[in-house]
Order: C-alpha cells, then structure tokens, then sequence
C-alpha cells in the first residue's frame, strides 16, 4: 500500500529485496528514491541504517537530485561486516514549507504577521518535542530564533534575518518536525569485507615456478610449491595481494591434451590442470609432482607472511579419469550411446574433461562441492575462482554461498562468467563478490568510458568488478599488436579503474604472441604445457614491465580513492584517443589521463566537470608517474606520447595557492 509520502522506485534493490544488495565495511554506496506529495507543502527524507546487531543507526538526509525531479539520493557507509538493513522515512515537512513561503510572503508583505506567529509556533515544537535531546547551542539557537519570532518592536527584516540565518536553517534541517511519517523497508545489504571490493591479483601456474630443463634428459622438470614458494617475494614486492593458483589437482591422463590444445600429447605431456582428477584423486587431492598438503601450507604461510592471500580455482568438472566417474557416474552427462559427454564450446572441444550434470543428483553434488570447499578453506584458503559458474544452476551456487556465508563470512568467491549481462548480474546478486569483466574487450574510447560508467553506477549494486588485463585463455589482440606501451596502457585502466584487478604471469614479460592470426590464445599456452621463464635474466636487461606494475599498485595503495568503486568520474576530451575519468575519497582525488593509441603521440584539451569531482576553480596536481606539478582548472592541455609516457595519474594538492 502506498504510503501518505509516497516512496518508489527505492536502490538499490536485488530481487526485489530478497537478495541484500552490494556493500563493503567503510564504502559509502548511494541509497535512492522518488518521493513526492499532493500539492506544494514541503516533504522531507532520510535513509536509516541497521547494522548487524540490530542498532539502529543515526539518520541520514536525502537531497534531491535535481530540480523539481523528485528523485532523492542519501550516501551511507556501513562500517562493520555483516547483514546490515536500510529504511526510508519520508514525511510533511512543515518547517521546510514554511521557510520557503515565508521569504516569498514576509518580503511581499503579505501575511507577515501570521508567518511569523507560525514561526514562533513551529520553533517551540521543535524545542520541547524533540526525540533526541538538544545540545546547550542548540536549544540558544532556537531560544532566539523564537524570541526575534515574536518580537514585533524590530524591524520586519531584521526578524527574518535571524529566522533564515545559516545557524537556524542548519538546527530545523537537523530537527525536523515529521507529520504524516512514511517509512518503506526495511530493505537488505550485506557488507563484506574490503578484500571483496579491492585487490591486486596476480595468477600463477605453479608448475613452472622453479621449473628447469634436466640437461641429461632434455625433459623439463616441473615446478612445485616449495619452488613456487621462491616467487612470492617478487609477487608481493610488485604490491599485488592476492596470488591466484589454477587447478592444483591431480590431471586426468584419459584424452590428455598435448602443447597447443593438441589431441597428440607426448608421454611427458602435463596436460591441462583444468582437465581434473586421475588415480592420484580429484578435487581434494594434490598434483604429485606439486607436493603435498605440507607443502601447500608452507606456501600459504609464506603467502600470508609477505601481506598475500592465496586464491584457489575452483573448477566443478573432471577428467575421464576423476574418481568421480566410477564413484558417482550420475554425476555426469550419460549420452545415447552409453558414452558420456565431454564438454564444448562450439567450435571448442574439450575432450579432456567432463561436465558436471546437476540434473541427475542435485543434492550429492552439492554436498560433495561444500565438501572440497570447507576442505581447502582448512587448509588457508580464504579466496576462490571459480571456473565457468554460468554453466551450472543459479540455485546451487545461491546455496553453496549462503552455507559458507553463514560459518566464514570472510571467504570470498570471485565469478569467472564472460557470458550475458543477466547472467554475470545474477551470479553476483546471489553471493558472488566479484565478477570477471567485459573489460578486456573494451579497447575503443566510448565503449570503455560506457563500460567504466556501467560498472561503477549500474551494476554495482549486483557485482562487483574485477579487471583482469589478460589470462591464460584471453590474449586480446590490442596486446598482440599494440607493443610495450599497449601493456602499460591496459594495466593503467585496469588498476585505477576497478578496486580490484589482475594480471596473469607473463604480461611484465610482454608475451603477446597468438597461436594463430585472429586466435585469442598463446602460442605455446601454459594450459597445455608448462612455461620456463627467467625472471632474473629479465630483471638484469631491464626487460620487464615490473617496475611500472609496482608503482600502479603503490599508486593504489597510497590513494582512499582508487580502492572505492562507486566514485568514478568520467570526463569529456576532444580527442577519440585519449580517456579522463577522476576519482574521489574526501580530501583525496585522483584524476587519470590515457592515451589509448599505443602508436602516435595525442595532445587534446581536457575538460573536468569540477562539480562532479568536488573541484574548485583552481587547483594543483601532482603527476604520480613524473613528479612534475602544474595548476589545472576546468579545461587543461595535455600531450601524452606513449614512447615515453601513456598516462597522467595527477593527485590533486589543495593548497591555498591553488585555491587563490
């Protein structure tokens, strides 16, 4: 039933309410609504936040968003982890009404000694009927706000001056008077931890950390994690805090993939980690030649010692070989022939795995998965990634993360689902943190400045993004033709454009060479074969994009504002090439320029819309990546040549001399 203050169109809102929207401990997110009334009184409306213990939090009052729009809009921050509530009030706001017809009528002369009766009348409301007890200055205040009120011996003028004074409009906007009250909600947000929001990702296939060529055999040694161990110090030294591990699990040796997605592989072949499960186990068993469960939480020790949290793939499928197949056949696609199905991706086939069929028994499977989960999460394991969630029932994932929502509220379950915007929207309305993106096919200026506003005021109350700048399957041809400054472009964007994004081992190294023209896969993938790099080698030429991957990350750290999403600024230049948004925190604002064309120098004007970015006329900024300063103000000339440099990332100094 629609309220005496009608309130609609309330966000944010998942499911209608049956889902808690997205929030994070201390990141303020917008809570809106259309208010209105009958005839032309005033109406006031504030958002009222419940945390998880049930108190309820001192409210906050919405603004209209425009004129005349009707649309209101309040920011909140939910400052601890947890389920937390929000309520919109909405009411008459007789106090609004009459300070507005009152500087119309008393000025007019018309009705002034009423208006000013009604003042009086109003203010003692306020002082004898407030909920909440007044402050000593604030009961002054409105002790002579009535006095001038109702003293008629002074001028007309001089009695509004005092009624309509900063320090009285500011106590009635403090203390309003609600008539009619409307309240709607309470609606549900979950507050996550801040790793849900931001993080550097690095990904890693253990295997060839430490892998060597044997000179005696000519065969190549595999990696395990007492070597891989070795290069989490130049991971966390980079600044990233999340190192993410593909599969780690015993591979399937039936149908085992060669090098470059072949169906000859060799006798020492490793296969693909994807490809799940042998004799040697399945999901919650470990690669022999990785280790042991010793072994692995040796690594997490020293993951969590260097400031790194480890993520793990969580991939629900198996190799022919999984245990599973004997064990739970009906866990699996049974074709007309007695055969069961393999998957694909037309014209992708996977020969060498089979995909779980939650039709036959739902239940089982979603035991079994709760089952390796908890086990890993045992083991450390505060974070996965999980492979493919859009090929598998919403429901069961609705569920697996509402079970360990509800005993490890600070695991965290990343959602790798480049499929339809429904889909990726879902999985995150459901309980995914974060969601890979669209992101790494967005290389056109508008289409990332879309994309850029998409993510930070869209969808951000269903998923939360997380830019990755390549992966094992995606080398995106911007890379494979764009040179070194493509490299420094793409990881530009991505780390200050999302709180979170990733990088997949090898893109310091700028590997961009495809197995084929038009194909978005390595030659010589790391999914079929492990990769030998030398990283020292690199580092000693100067080869290496790792320096400038370091100082993204520091960036990042050193700035509130680069680690929130929903602050993001898009602004207007004149050139097709060159990109500007800004980002604010408070004191803190970050404005980023890009030249996206990694061939030719762009010089353009810059316009900021210095309201949206909380900007005065005049201000200072610092280059980030130069140490050079200028004064900027609403329109500024930039030349960004990408042989030397592809980017402004300027902090913004708000000294007094910029402020002159």
């Amino acid at each position: 039933m629609v309220g005496r203050i009608p309130v609609i169109d309330v966000h944010p809102l998942v499911d209608l309410g049956r889902q808690p929207a997205k929030a994070t401990v201390d990141e303020p997110f917008p809570v809106r609504a259309t208010v209105f009334r009958e005839g032309h009184d005033r109406l006031g409306a504030e958002v009222v936040l419940t945390d998880p213990a049930g108190l309820r939090r001192a409210p906050v009052r919405m603004r209209e968003t425009g004129p005349k729009s009707d649309r209101y809009e309040a920011w909140v921050i939910p400052d601890l982890e947890g389920a937390w509530t929000f309520e919109i009030q909405a009411w008459s706001d007789p106090l609004g009404t009459w300070q507005h017809d009152a500087g119309i009528k008393i000025r007019a002369g018309v009705d002034v000694d009423l208006m000013f009766l009604e003042a009086r009348l109003l203010l003692e409301r306020v002082l004898t009927g407030s909920e909440v007890p007044l402050a000593e200055s604030e009961t002054l205040v409105l002790k002579a706000a009535i006095e001038a009120a109702a003293d008629e011996s002074r001028p007309v003028e001089a009695r509004l001056a005092v009624l309509e004074s900063p320090e009285v409009s500011a106590l009635l906007l403090a203390r309003p008077l609600r008539e009619h009250l409307t309240v709607e909600g309470p609606y549900p947000a979950y507050a996550d931890r801040r790793r849900a929001l931001t993080g550097s990702w690095y990904e890693f296939f253990p295997r060839s950390e430490g892998a060597r060529l044997d000179e005696e055999t000519g065969k190549v040694v595999s990696g395990s994690f007492r070597t891989a161990a070795k290069r989490l110090d130049a991971v966390a030294a980079m600044g990233f805090d999340v190192v993410y591990l593909p599969p780690i699990h015993p591979i399937g040796e039936v149908n085992r993939k060669g090098p470059n997605n072949t169906l000859t592989p060799g006798p020492d072949d490793p296969g693909s980690p994807w490809a799940i499960g042998s004799k040697h186990g399945g999901h919650d068993a470990i690669h022999p030649d990785l280790g042991t469960f010793e072994d692995f939480d040796g690594f997490v020790a020293r993951a969590k010692e260097l400031g790194l949290e480890v993520a793990l793939d969580l991939a629900l499928q198996a190799a022919p070989d999984h245990p599973w197949v004997k064990e739970h056949p009906e866990f699996f696609t049974t074709r007309a022939d007695g055969t069961i199905a393999y998957a694909e991706n037309p014209p992708k086939k996977y020969q060498d795995i089979y995909p779980i069929n939650f039709d036959n028994d739902p239940a089982g499977i979603a035991q079994e998965v709760l089952r390796i989960v908890r086990l890993w999460m045992s083991h450390g394991v505060r974070i996965f990634r999980v492979d493919n969630p859009h090929t598998k029932p919403v429901a069961f994932w609705e569920w697996l993360l509402r079970e360990v929502r509800a005993t490890d509220p600070d695991v965290v379950f990343l959602s790798e689902a480049f499929t339809r915007p429904a889909m990726m929207h879902t999985l995150g309305a459901v309980g995914f943190h974060q969601s890979y993106t669209y992101f790494t096919w967005r290389v056109e200026k508008g289409e990332i400045e879309d994309y850029l506003r998409e993510v930070a005021t869209e969808s951000d109350h269903l998923m939360r993004p997380n830019f990755f700048v390549n992966t094992p399957d995606i080398l995106h041809a911007f890379l494979q033709y764009g040179g070194p400054a493509a490299f420094r472009i793409r990881a530009t964007l991505a780390a200050l454009g999302s709180p979170s994004w990733g990088v997949y081992a090898g893109y310091e190294l700028y590997e961009h060479v495809a197995v084929r023209p038009g194909s978005e896969e390595y030659l010589d993938s790391e999914k079929y074969q492990i990769r030998i790099r030398d990283w020292e080698a690199a580092e000693r030429s100067g080869t290496t994009l790792a320096p400038y991957l370091t100082r993204l990350n520091e960036i990042r750290r050193a700035h509130p504002a680069l680690q929130l999403l929903r602050n993001l600024v898009v602004h207007r230049t004149d050139d097709t090439h060159v990109l500007c948004f800004s980002k604010s925190a408070g004191p803190d604002t970050v404005i980023v320029v890009i030249n996206l064309d990694p061939h030719g120098a762009r010089e353009t004007m810059v316009h900021l819309d210095l309201e949206a970015a909380g900007l005065p006329e005049s201000y200072a900024v610092h280059d980030e990546l130069t140490g050079q300063e200028w004064v900027w103000g609403a329109s500024n000339y930039v030349r960004l040549d990408p042989g030397s440099q592809v980017a402004h990332i300027l902090s913004v100094r708000r000294t007094d001399a910029a402020a002159d």
